[in-house]
C-alpha cells in the first residue's frame, strides 16, 4: 500500500513521464514534416538529438524509418536498407501494419533505384500490395498502382503503364492529394517521352508546372523544364529545348538534388552539339566538369567533418584526412587537365575530318563535272556522225545517183548505134553501180532518219547482214508499236549496230536473236548468239575491247545498265536495260 508520503508524488511524476513521451512523439512528427518538405539537414539534426533509450518501440521504429528515408535521399542505399529493416522489426513488434507496409514500400523503391545489395525487390512490393488490398485505402492503392505502372514502363509496355498511373490518380483524387497527383501526371508525360509521343508529353508537363511553381517545389520545377526540353528535342525544335534546359539550370536546388544539374548540363551540351554551336558546347562542358568536382569535394568535406566529430582527439587521423583531401584536389586537377586535353585533341581530329570530307567532296564534284563534259562530248560526237552520214547519204542519192541515172539514159540512146551485147553488159554494170549507190545511201541513212523508226531500221539492218554474211539474225519485238523519242532511237540503233558488228567480227556465230521489249517505263534489249563465246571477267573497266567501251558510254549516258553472260564455245548473251 502506498504511503501518504509518496502518494502526493505519483501524479507529478506520471505527468512528467507522459509529458516527456509526448514531447518525443511531437519531435518525430516534426521530423516527418521536414522530411516530406525535403529539408533533410534540419531533419537529420533533430534525429541526432533524439534519445533512443527514452522512446517507445513504435517511436524507435519511426526513428529508424525516418533515418532510412534521409539516407536514401542522400544515396546511402546500404545504410538506408539497414534502417528500414530495423524499422520493420519494431513495427512488427507493435502490430503496426501501416508503418511496416510503408517500410517495405521504401525498401522496394530503394532497391529499384540501385540494387548494389543484390536483394530481390519483388517480395517487398508484394507485401505492400497485400496491405493495400487488405485495407482498401486510397493512398496505399495509389502507391501500388504507381509501382505496377513503373514495372510496365520499364518493360516498354507504355499503354499499360499509363493505365495504372491513371488508376493511381483516381485513388489520390479521393483524398485530394494534389502533390502526388501532379507527380504522377509528370510520370505520364515521361512515359509519353519514352514512346516518342512528344505532343502528349508536353500537355502533361505544362499541366503540372503551375502547381509545382505554386508550392515552390524547386526540384519538380527544374525537372519539369528538363522534361519539356526533352519533348522539344523529339520534335526537332532544338532552340526551344535549349531555352528550357537553361531555365532548369536557373532553379536553385538543395544539396541532395545537385546531381540533377549534371543531367541538365549534359542535355544542354548535346543540344548545342546538335546545332554545331561548339563554342557553347565547350562552355557548358567546362561548367559540367567544375560541377562534378564541386559535388565530389562537398561529399569529401562532409566525410572530413564527420571524421573530425567522431575522432576529434586523433591528430594523426586529421593529418591523414587532410593529405587525402589534397590528393583528391590534385587528382581532380589532373582530371580537368586530361579532359581539356582530350577535348582539344577531339576538336583537332574533328577539324581534320571536316577538311578531309571537304576535300573528298571537291574531288567528287570535279569527277562529276568531268563526267558531264564526257557525256556532252559523246552527244556532240553522235550528232556530228549522224549529220555527216546524212550529208553523205544526200550527196550519194541526189548527186551521184542522179548522174548515174543520166549516164544510163545516154547509153539507151546509143542502143541502136552500138553492138547489142556490149550495150547489155554496160547497162548491167551501170544498174549494178546504181543499186550499190542506193544500198550505201540507204544503209548510211537507215532507221533513225528514215520514217519507219527504230524497229524497222534494225530489221532492215539485220536483213542485209543476214543476206551478205553467213549468219541468220532474227528480230523479236514486244510493245514497240509506238515510236520513241528520235535521239533515243538513234542512240539505241547505234548500240545494236555496234553489238551486231561485234558478233560478225568476233563471234563466228551462225545464228543470233535480238529481243526488243518495251515495258512502258524501260526498254529491254537482249542479244543472243551461238558463237565461240569468251571469258567476261577479261572485260574490265580498263580493258574493254570489241567496242564495249563506246557501248558502255552510250548506255551510261541513257542511265541504263548492261550485263554480259558468255561461256567458251557456248555463245554469248548481252542484256541491256534502258529507262524510258
Amino acid at each position: 500500500m502506498i504511503t501518504n508520503k509518496f502518494k502526493y508524488l505519483i501524479k507529478p511524476v506520471f505527468f512528467l513521464i507522459t509529458g516527456f513521451c509526448l514531447a518525443q512523439n511531437d519531435q518525430i512528427k516534426e521530423i516527418e514534416k521536414l522530411v516530406y518538405k525535403l529539408e533533410l539537414d534540419s531533419a537529420q539534426l533533430k534525429i541526432d538529438l533524439l534519445n533512443e533509450s527514452k522512446l517507445s518501440i513504435y517511436e524507435i521504429g519511426q526513428y529508424h524509418y525516418l533515418q532510412g528515408v534521409i539516407l536514401k535521399k542522400q544515396d546511402n542505399f546500404p545504410g538506408a536498407f539497414e534502417f528500414f529493416i530495423e524499422a520493420i522489426g519494431k513495427f512488427k513488434a507493435v502490430d503496426s501494419l501501416k508503418k511496416e507496409a510503408d517500410s517495405n514500400y521504401q525498401i522496394y523503391d530503394l532497391l529499384m533505384q540501385q540494387n548494389t545489395l543484390k536483394v530481390n525487390p519483388k517480395p517487398f512490393l508484394d507485401k505492400y500490395i497485400w496491405y493495400a488490398k487488405k485495407t482498401n485505402q486510397p493512398l496505399p492503392l495509389a502507391r501500388s498502382f504507381s509501382k505496377i505502372a513503373k514495372i510496365n514502363w520499364d518493360k516498354n509496355d507504355y499503354k499499360t503503364a499509363k493505365l495504372y498511373y491513371r488508376k493511381s490518380i483516381k485513388q489520390l483524387e479521393l483524398i485530394h492529394d494534389s502533390l502526388r497527383i501532379a507527380l504522377i501526371n509528370s510520370n505520364i508525360g515521361s512515359v509519353n517521352i519514352s514512346s516518342n509521343e512528344a505532343d502528349s508529353a508536353l500537355f502533361y508537363f505544362k499541366k503540372t508546372l503551375p502547381y509545382f511553381i505554386k508550392i515552390n517545389r524547386k526540384n519538380s520545377i527544374a525537372n519539369n523544364y528538363n522534361n519539356q526540353a526533352r519533348a522539344y528535342e523529339i520534335l526537332k525544335d532544338t532552340l526551344a529545348a535549349i531555352i528550357l534546359y537553361k531555365k532548369a539550370l536557373t532553379i536553385e536546388l538543395n544539396e541532395y538534388d545537385k546531381k540533377s544539374t549534371v543531367i541538365f548540363l549534359d542535355n544542354l551540351i548535346r543540344c548545342y552539339s546538335t546545332i554545331k554551336d561548339f563554342k557553347n558546347a565547350y562552355k557548358y562542358s567546362s561548367e559540367l566538369i567544375n560541377l562534378n568536382i564541386k559535388i565530389d569535394n562537398k561529399s569529401q568535406n562532409k566525410a572530413l567533418i564527420e571524421a573530425e566529430n567522431k575522432y576529434r582527439a586523433a591528430e594523426k587521423e586529421k593529418l591523414r584526412l587532410r593529405n587525402l583531401y589534397i590528393s583528391i584536389v590534385l587528382g581532380a586537377t589532373l582530371l580537368v587537365v586530361s579532359i581539356f586535353a582530350f577535348l582539344i585533341q577531339k576538336n583537332t581530329k574533328r577539324k581534320q575530318k571536316l577538311a578531309e570530307q571537304e576535300k573528298a567532296l571537291e574531288t567528287q564534284k570535279l569527277a562529276t563535272v568531268l563526267k558531264e563534259q564526257e557525256l556532252v562530248s559523246i552527244d556532240a560526237m553522235i550528232e556530228g556522225q549522224e549529220k555527216e552520214r546524212q550529208r553523205i547519204a544526200n550527196d550519194l542519192h541526189d548527186d551521184l545517183g542522179g548522174l548515174m541515172a543520166t549516164v544510163k539514159l545516154h547509153f539507151n540512146v546509143l542502143k541502136d548505134k552500138q553492138t547489142p551485147e556490149l550495150f547489155n553488159k554496160t547497162n548491167t554494170l551501170l544498174d549494178e553501180a546504181y543499186q550499190k549507190i542506193r544500198s550505201i545511201a540507204h544503209a548510211k541513212n537507215s532507221g533513225v532518219i528514215a520514217k519507219q523508226g527504230l524497229l524497222k531500221a534494225i530489221q532492215n539492218m539485220t536483213d542485209k547482214v543476214s543476206t551478205s554474211n553467213k549468219i541468220k539474225i532474227e528480230v523479236i519485238d514486244h510493245g514497240l508499236e509506238d515510236r520513241l523519242e528520235n535521239s533515243l532511237e538513234l542512240t539505241i540503233f547505234r548500240i545494236v549496230q555496234e553489238l551486231v558488228t561485234n558478233i560478225i567480227k568476233h563471234a563466228q556465230a551462225t545464228e543470233a536473236t535480238i529481243h526488243l521489249t518495251n515495258h512502258d517505263d524501260s526498254l529491254n534489249i537482249l542479244l543472243e548468239d551461238n558463237g565461240k563465246g569468251f571469258n567476261p571477267s577479261q572485260v574490265t573497266t580498263k580493258n574493254k575491247g570489241m567496242g564495249i567501251s563506246s557501248i558502255d558510254k552510250r548506255i551510261e549516258h541513257l542511265n541504263g545498265s548492261m550485263t554480259i553472260e558468255s561461256e567458251i564455245d557456248k555463245g554469248t548473251t548481252i542484256i541491256i536495260d534502258i529507262p524510258l
